[in-house]
């Protein structure tokens, strides 16, 4: 079989940041790396589904709803894939890190939070998904276009 994308990077030198992962057409595909990869502690369920609680709610209620395709967690706990489509590079970063700055700010219920909404209400962390938010947020400050390339 055919190896995918994903499995060609080398996991052993990426470190956390935003990388373009692939570009298919008008979508591409960004890496949000919040954890180096096998350097365990990972970011916890709770965690990681708080995350995607909040920055796809606060994606698709941006100026930029129209271009967000999806937003999800990475099985392996280290981070999230978000898909844009007709976004530049600089714009797709520029967002990537206020909608990251606007989630570590949230403030009161998590979006989506009750049974009818979602399969697994009861498994958040609010706490913990500030907490991360934070030092990811921290990690992007410096971070550049000419950052997004995998290594």
């Amino acid at each position: 079989m055919k190896k995918i994308a994903s499995f060609t990077v080398n996991h052993d030198t990426l470190l956390p940041g935003v990388y373009v992962s692939r570009i298919d057409g008008d979508i591409t595909t960004y890496d949000l790396r919040f954890i180096k990869p096998n350097t365990p502690p990972f970011l916890p369920n709770p965690v990681m589904h708080t995350i995607e609680h909040l920055f796809a709610t606060y994606a698709r209620n941006s100026k930029y709803a129209d271009k967000v395709i999806y937003f999800g967690p990475m099985g392996c706990r280290t981070g999230f894939y978000f898909l844009v489509r007709d976004m530049s590079q600089q714009e797709a970063l520029d967002f990537i890190r206020e909608t990251v700055k606007k989630c570590a700010e949230h403030i009161g219920e998590i979006p989506g939070n009750t049974a009818a909404e979602c399969g697994n209400y009861k498994e958040h962390d609010l706490e913990g998904a500030v907490k991360a938010l934070n030092e990811y947020y921290n990690k992007l400050i410096d971070c550049s276009v000419d950052n997004l390339k995998y290594n």
